[in-house]
Order: structure tokens, then sequence, then C-alpha cells
């Protein structure tokens, strides 16, 4: 069979965040690379940036932006959407379903139940690796995981951590497997100029529990600079846990310490701070701390998901998920000796480099979906 121009449908639940610049940036080379593309996003899912976002994407999206109800939690809804998803690959003519996270991993793979010519593959994306053997809820998504796996073409892990822990929580795949790392552009490791008032630390990220938010504000407590006076911080993002964390900023007093810059592009974000701080407790391999290191910005991250396969050399500097006092520790670390962090994070912009291209990453998932293929060409 010889490569040729595929129909691609990219599912996905939520487009906002690392997830959705993933698939951005791999529809934006497919388009460029002669392939037709298109996207299915839930209706109801969003921040404040989301729709700029998707009516940018759609004019690499030559087979549309398409919104179906997809609830967060597994319910009735979820039994509609796959058949939704499914009509919408036979009127579409798609040869490949790739689901993204949870959902449109669900979604990609049960609307190809009896479709022999159509290809689907799969990318976790942190997703179902975050929910617990423990709970009942893992249960249930690691049930699905495993009856899906003989629809599924390929699974395509963004990390080493995401393809061990899979296995470990759900078996090792049936199917083939393949490790691409999420990759930025090359004009993404351009420095980024700080403000002359920045903060001294930046978070960039979903505003929930998991990305270690409560965690954060705990160690800016008390946190001073060489000069004695209190350190500061800018937050940008949104999500579940806004109100939680406005409260609990009121309750320490650290309301004239913390910025809430709602949702905004991540590069914007960093001329705000001097220090990009990712402080979750899971993780699968998150573009904030590539982008953060890209823009030669030091980061203090914590050892969770692929986070130490971007540290690279530096991963030894990783802190405990969870620790507030440890994190506390790097944080002023990284205020009293400003030259150590700047040369740590040359050595690690050297290692991200050479390692994590966007290009590299959508031209790898396009080898996958022309191997897997089941189009046959003239």
């Amino acid at each position: 069979m010889a490569a040729g121009k595929l129909r691609i449908l990219q599912v996905m639940r939520a487009p906002v965040g690392g997830l959705f610049r993933h698939v951005a940036d791999l529809t934006k080379w497919l388009n460029e690379h002669g392939h037709d593309v298109g996207l299915v996003v839930d209706s109801l899912a969003n921040d404040a940036q989301t729709e700029s976002r998707l009516e940018a994407l759609s004019a690499h999206a030559s087979l549309g932006v398409h919104r179906i109800a997809m609830p967060r939690v597994l319910g009735r809804g979820d039994l509609n959407a796959p058949l939704a998803v499914r009509r919408l690959a036979q009127s579409l003519s798609i040869d490949i379903l790739h689901g993204h996270g949870a959902k449109g991993g669900f979604y990609a793979r049960l609307a190809r139940l009896g479709r022999s010519t159509i290809s689907a593959f799969y990318t976790p994306h942190g997703g179902v690796l975050h929910f617990p053997r423990s709970s009942a809820s893992g249960r249930l998504f690691h049930l699905l995981e495993r009856r899906l796996m003989a629809q599924t073409s390929a699974i395509i892990f963004e990390s080493a951590y995401a393809q061990t822990t899979y296995s470990a929580l759900i078996g090792k795949p049936a199917c083939p497997t393949e490790i691409i790392h999420n990759g930025l552009q090359a004009e993404e490791f351009q420095a980024v100029q700080a403000d002359e008032d920045a903060s001294d630390f930046v978070f960039v990220g979903e505003l929930r529990e998991l990305k270690g938010i409560f965690v954060l504000i705990e160690a800016l407590d008390g946190l001073r600079r060489p000069d004695g006076q209190p350190a500061t911080l800018v937050m940008a993002g949104d999500g579940p846990a806004h109100a939680a964390l406005v409260s609990a900023i009121e309750q320490r007093g650290l309301t004239g310490q913390i910025e809430l810059a709602g949702s905004q592009p991540a590069r914007s974000m960093f001329a705000r701070g001097r220090i990009a701080v990712v402080p979750s407790l899971a993780e699968s391999l998150p573009y904030i701390v590539l982008e953060a290191a890209a823009a030669q910005l030091p980061v203090i991250a914590t050892h969770v998901g692929g986070i130490p396969e971007i540290f690279g050399p530096t991963a030894a500097n990783l802190v405990p998920a969870g620790n507030a006092e440890a994190l506390r520790a790097a944080m002023q670390a990284a205020l009293a000796d400003p030259a150590t962090a700047r040369s740590e994070m040359h050595t690690r912009l050297d290692y991200i480099r050479e390692r994590f291209s966007s290009d590299t990453m959508a031209s790898q998932i396009e080898a996958l979906y022309q191997r897997g293929s089941r189009k046959t060409y003239p």
C-alpha cells in the first residue's frame, strides 16, 4: 500500500489545555501535508479562549468542526455520543478516527464497531491513567479500556511513563503501541523577556486540585525574596476549583501577593512571571513544562508522570508532588540563587531543543496512520 491522502477525524471532549494544543498542532501539520481533517468536540466544555482557538483552527480543518454533547462523567449521554461520531464518520467517509483523552478514546473506538474500513487510534493524554484501581470510576474506565482493545488500531503514548502506567493499570495492550513525545515549534524557543513589574512566579494551567494549585499557595505562604519582601505569584487559568482557590487565597491573607489573571495564552504569561511553577499532582507529558523551558524561564516542577523525561539531566531537581514544604524550599532556592536557576534552565533548554519537535511528533503520527490505515490506493 502506498502512502496517500487520508480523511481523519480527531475526537476529544474539552478543547482546552495541552490536549487541545496537541490536537491543534497535529491538525495544522496534517492539513499542510495534504490530508483532510475534521474535529469533534464537546458542545459545552470550554474556557474563555476556546471559541477563538476553534475559529482559528477551523481554517485547517477541511472536514469541519463538529460539536456533540459529551458528559464529563460517565452517564446516559455516553450512549448517544459514539453513535453521533459514528454517523459523522460515515457521512464524511472517514479513514482514520483518532480519539484523545478518555472520552475521545472511548467514542472513537466505539464509533468504529462494525466499520472494517476505518482505523481507530487512541492517545490517553493522562485521562484514564489518573483513575486508580481502588475507585469505582477507575475500575469502570479500566474495564472499558480492556473491552475496547479489539477496536484499537494503535495506542499512541505521549510519554514512557504513560505506557508503563497503562500496562500496570489495565494490562499490556494487545494492539500496537508507540511512544511519541509532544513537541514544540521552532519559534517557541525564542526567549521571553520578563516585564519590569513581573511577579516572582507564574503558574499557567487549569484551576483544579489535580494541578496542585492549593499546594502552591500553601508553599507561597511565608515565602520571601532576599530583600525580605513577600514573594508574588500570578496564576493564569480557569476551572472548577476557581471559587475554592479564591477562598483559600483570602483565608491565608495572600490576596496582595497572588494575581488571578484568568484564562490567558501561556507565552504571554511568561513575561509576567520570572520563574514558572508546575506543582501538579499527576501529569502525562505537560506542554506547559516544555513551553516555559523553551521560553527560557527557570521551571520548578513536581516529579510526576513524564516530567522527568522532559527535565532529562536536571530531573534530580524535581520536587515530590503534594509536598508544600519541598515546593517552598525549591522556590526559595530559586529566589536566593537566580544564577544557578538560570544555569539549570540552559542545560534543560539544550536537552529539550534536541528532542521535542512538533514536526517530528506529527510526522511520526502520520506514519502510524499510514501503516494502520485500511484504505487502499490506486
